[in-house]
Formats: C-alpha cells, sequence, structure tokens
C-alpha cells in the first residue's frame, strides 16, 4: 500500500476517535453522576436522548453533501464542526451539574449535533479519498475509532473523572479534540476520487435511495447482518452481574478486555476483507457471527462457573463485533451515490443504529420472560437466518448501479 494512503488511513482514525471519545465520556459519565444526585431511573433513562442527534443526522446529511466540492470544503466542514465541539465541551466545564443540569444537557446535545455533522463530512470525504479495493482498510479504521473511543471515553477517561473532577478533566478533553485535527491540517496527500456528475445533493435524495432496483438487499442485508450479536452485547453486563461479577471486573473484562479484542479484530478484518474479496468475506464473517450466540448457549446450559471461559466468550463476541463493523462500513460506503456520498452512508449506518435499537429491546424482553438460554437461542436463531440471506442472497453491490 502506498506511504499517503497509509498517512491517510491515519488521519481518518484520529478523526473518528476525536468524535466518539468525548461522546463516550458524557453517555457513562453523566447517568453515574445523576444518580449520585438522586435522579429518578426515568430521568435518567431519558438520557439517551442526547445520542438523538446521531439518529437524525441523516437530515442534515444533503446539505454537507452539496456544499462540498474539494478537500478545502470537507477540510471545512470539518474543522467549523470540532471546534464548535471543543468549544461546547469547554464551556460544560465550566458548569456546575448540580446546579445547571439542564443546561448542560442542552449544550452537549448541541455538541453530539456538532460530533455528527463532523461524522457526515468525514465519511463522505473517506467515501471519496479511497479506491473501492482500499475501502476496507478505511473502514476498519472507522471502526477501531470507535472502539477506542469507547474504550477510552467509556473506561479510562471514567477512572480519571473520578480522580481529577468535572471541571479539571473536560478541558482536557477539549483540548484533544483539537489536537486530533492537526493529522488532517498538515495531511497534503488527501486526494478526491474524481466525480462524472455535477449534480448536487438534496433531501429528496434520501427518497431516492430507498428507491434504487434491488436496494431491499442492502437494507435486509443492514438490518440482519450483526442481528445475531446485538442481543448479546447488550446483555453482556447484565449477564456478568447475574454470574456474581462486580462492576469494577466487569468494566475490565468488557470495558477493556473485550473492546480492545474487538479494535484487534476490526483491524484484522480491513486486511482480511481486501486479500479475500468482499463477497467472500461476506459469507466467512456471516459464519463467525453464529458463533458466540452458540457458545453461551452452551456456556448456560453447562452452568459452567469457569472464568476462563467466559473470558473466552467476551473475546468471541467483541472479535466477531469488530469483524462485522468493518464488514457493514466497508459494504455501506460501496454502494455511495456520487455526489452523494454523506447522505448515502449516513442513511445506512442510521438504519444499523435503528435495527440495533429494536433488536436489544427485543432480545432484553425475550431474556425476562424465557432467561438467557431463551435469549441465547434466540440470537443463534437470529446469526441463521443471516447466515442463509448472506449466502443465497446476491449483494445489492455487485449489479451495476443506476446513476440516479
Amino acid at each position: 500500500m502506498k506511504r499517503s494512503n497509509t498517512v491517510n488511513l491515519f488521519t481518518f482514525f484520529t478523526l473518528y476517535i476525536a468524535q466518539s471519545i468525548p461522546m463516550s465520556f458524557f453517555a457513562t459519565a453523566l447517568p453515574v453522576l445523576m444518580r449520585q444526585g438522586d435522579y429518578s431511573l426515568f430521568t435518567i433513562a431519558l438520557l439517551k436522548l442526547i445520542k438523538l442527534p446521531w439518529i437524525l443526522k441523516f437530515l442534515w446529511s444533503p446539505l454537507v453533501d452539496s456544499r462540498t466540492d474539494s478537500v478545502r470544503d470537507y477540510k471545512r466542514w470539518i474543522f467549523g464542526a470540532e471546534i464548535v465541539y471543543a468549544v461546547i465541551i469547554f464551556g460544560v466545564a465550566m458548569l456546575n451539574i448540580e446546579t445547571s443540569f439542564t443546561l448542560i444537557f442542552i449544550l452537549i446535545l448541541l455538541a453530539f449535533v456538532s460530533s455528527a455533522t463532523q461524522d457526515i463530512a468525514t465519511d463522505a470525504m473517506a467515501a471519496r479519498s479511497f479506491e473501492r479495493k482500499n475501502s476496507s482498510l478505511l473502514n476498519s479504521m472507522q471502526s477501531m475509532g470507535s472502539f477506542t473511543g469507547s474504550m477510552v471515553g467509556g473506561g479510562f477517561l471514567l477512572l480519571l473523572f473520578h480522580h481529577i473532577g468535572w471541571s479539571r478533566l473536560l478541558p482536557w478533553l477539549a483540548i484533544f479534540v483539537l489536537v486530533a485535527l492537526i493529522p488532517l491540517a498538515v495531511n497534503k496527500k488527501i486526494t478526491l476520487q474524481r466525480r462524472h456528475s455535477s449534480r448536487k445533493a438534496s433531501p429528496r435524495d434520501m427518497w431516492v435511495f430507498f428507491t434504487q432496483r434491488n436496494i431491499w438487499r442492502q437494507i435486509l442485508f443492514l438490518t440482519l447482518f450483526y442481528a445475531g450479536l446485538i442481543g448479546l452485547l447488550s446483555s453482556l453486563s447484565p449477564y456478568l452481574v447475574d454470574r456474581g461479577y462486580q462492576m469494577k471486573e466487569i468494566g475490565a473484562m468488557v470495558g477493556i478486555f473485550g473492546v480492545s479484542t474487538g479494535i484487534f479484530f476490526a483491524f484484522l478484518a480491513g486486511i482480511f476483507i481486501r486479500k479475500v474479496g468482499k463477497k467472500r468475506s461476506r459469507k466467512i464473517i456471516s459464519t463467525f457471527i453464529l458463533l458466540p450466540s452458540a457458545y453461551f448457549l452452551w456456556l448456560t446450559l453447562s452452568n459452567s462457573h469457569s472464568h476462563v471461559l467466559v473470558l473466552i466468550g467476551i473475546a468471541l463476541v467483541w472479535g466477531t463485533y469488530g469483524m462485522a463493523s468493518t464488514m457493514i462500513n466497508t459494504s455501506a460506503m460501496d454502494i455511495v451515490r456520487e455526489g452523494r456520498e454523506g447522505t448515502d452512508f449516513t442513511l445506512q449506518i442510521v438504519l444499523t443504529h435503528l435495527s440495533a435499537m429494536i433488536i436489544s429491546l427485543v432480545s432484553a424482553r425475550v431474556g425476562d420472560l424465557l432467561g438467557y438460554q431463551g435469549l441465547f437461542a434466540m440470537e443463534l436463531a437470529l446469526a441463521v437466518i443471516s447466515f442463509i440471506f448472506v449466502l443465497l442472497i446476491k449483494p445489492f453491490h455487485d449489479e451495476k448501479m443506476e446513476n440516479i
């Protein structure tokens, strides 16, 4: 691979980390602070609304696409969004969560709007910066950046926060967001793939995306591919609690060991997909997705209390999730249309978020009614359905796309 591609991969890796670390920290730290402040569980549950901008970001993705033609345009969006992100974090650091919670909530919501905008511009520029044959390497950086952000923001920074406090930690978090822009600022090697159409994106393009011939193949793929993992991921911490593990142990096992495994396998998946090819990789990774739910179903039925076996299960879940995330991102980026890169990629990723949310709720309900055996059996069934779909249905991007 060319040295310029390596530099570009590192640049995008830092951008994905910059957007995810503060978001992971706020999403993890605020519920803890609110509970310590005697907020009700219902009020704490409403805190999930701060992630709403990342669900709704498709609404303004055509605006970003319509105003970006050059690397300078993309940089302007990214720098602007990240600077606003950092300034808001600085502002939040000056406030007392006990007396200004509502204002802090509003500011963090605005910060997430800014980081979501950065994500749209970053994804669109990434889609245009790499040839299709190298897209899997780029998408592994995307998955690794997200996982690293979760590990640092929701793990290490939370521990540091308990030692130095809110007002001393957040300014450094804001500074990090700005420092993460340096690789992009100094990188002069990013070049965009030439567009063959001068057409600008519009809000109508969000609807047109779903009217493409055979697009149902991609929609079902995005919905099903890691459906057999999502319920496992969401139930992993409660499962460990019920097995007698303490919060600190769970943090180390899932937040550090598990996520680190995800980062490593997301990186390997990028190389693997490039070597083996995307069609074969989809089938191979969908086979791996069968393993975690089958393993945990066996572990539950065997009533084993081995710590080593539990760690193997965590590694299976997160390692497979790392590979699946890279495959999902690669598949989504492969079918973006010219001039609508940010819009198309954002729409597809939002679809995966929404389906994951539904699967998490359904699996939690199944777990309540049927226990962990029922939950793991349901996840295994979903993994089998996904495997059959990938095995039998031709990928959408294999067909020549119409220039809509």
